[in-house]
């Protein structure tokens, strides 16, 4: 971007007026230009399955991933998936951050959180670190949040030695 200062100078000659641009001013005075940095792990671009679609098979892939249609198979993402309100998706969902307005049949497992809206119906598994349910949302099935891996790891190896450690009868 230049900027320059317009001089308005009458030519008495031809008495019209004439134009000059003076010199942009100095380095120090300009503000400075702010760039947006260009990171792929924090910029995701959204891909969305409209309303009037009806796809069969699998997504993968980085990158958020919304869907207001109807999807049949598996989504593993590395970023966010939004199920729209009135949207039908039958598939084993791997995100890390999911959020359901619509209808699920199929397990869930994100790394971050989910989200179940209003119009939330799921009938499958939920696991996540963090589970948000509101009002009026409906599940079936079995839900695991706020553990971490390495706490499931030493309850199920608990579970395992106590076990071991029962008499036979």
């Amino acid at each position: 971007m230049t900027i320059w200062k317009e001089i308005m100078k009458t030519d008495p000659s031809t008495s019209q007026p004439e134009i000059t641009r003076g010199n942009p001013p100095p380095a120090e005075m300009t503000p400075p230009v702010v760039r947006k940095s260009v990171d792929p792990s924090v910029d995701h671009q959204e891909s969305l399955i409209g309303a009037g679609l009806a796809i069969e098979g699998k997504i993968e892939g980085e990158g958020d991933v919304r869907i207001a249609g109807k999807f049949k198979g598996d989504v593993r993402v590395k970023g966010n998936l939004a199920i729209e309100s009135g949207a039908h998706i039958s598939a084993e969902i791997n995100a890390d951050t999911v959020t359901v307005g619509g209808h699920i049949e199929g397990n869930i497992s994100a790394s971050t959180q989910v989200k179940l809206l209003e119009s939330a119906q799921l009938v499958g598994d939920l696991k996540a670190k963090s589970l948000t349910v509101v009002a009026g949302s409906r599940m079936r099935g079995r839900v695991e949040f706020g553990w971490d891996e390495q706490e499931v790891k030493k309850i199920e190896l608990n579970v395992v030695k106590k076990a071991e450690n029962r008499p036979a009868v």
